[in-house]
């Protein structure tokens, strides 16, 4: 079992299972951001018998212990992510959903003060960037 994985379970009070490692484990795989259908295969290939309903139950239970971070792209599936706790927002390709970290946004107004905030108090701001990865811009000069 990798130790990292095992501390981040202790530290959020959650039992440690062979299914919320397997959970972990597929989402810590290569590349950031992965969506459920991903994670359950991925999590199959370490622990064969894992239902659907457990990886997404799991999913969850390590969302909301924040140990891993859900982030919903409009017209996208949700993807999860291990990189919690630092408000950093994302850019995503239009066209191969690609998606890299971006870290917080920076200028006149920081991205924790909107313009009104109703009264809120507000813990996050998520900021999604959307245009075209390099790969796809490549593509697209050699189809021209």
């Amino acid at each position: 079992m990798h130790p990292k994985i095992e501390q981040r379970l202790q530290q959020a009070n959650l039992r440690i299972t062979a299914q919320r490692r397997a959970v972990l484990e597929a989402v810590d795989q290569e590349g950031k951001h992965r969506d459920a259908e991903f994670i359950v295969n991925a999590a199959r290939q370490r622990l064969a018998n894992l239902s659907r309903q457990a990886v997404y139950d799991n999913l969850n239970a390590l969302v909301a212990a924040g140990i891993l971070r859900r982030i919903e792209p409009a017209g996208r599936p949700a993807l999860y992510e291990t990189r919690v706790g630092d408000n950093h927002h994302h850019l995503i390709c239009r066209k191969c959903s690609a998606t890299v970290d971006i870290d917080c946004a920076v200028g006149t107004a920081p991205c924790l003060h909107p313009a009104d905030d109703h009264d809120y108090v507000i813990d996050e701001a998520e900021v999604v960037y959307w245009g075209i990865c390099p790969s796809c811009q490549t593509k697209e000069e050699h189809h021209v």
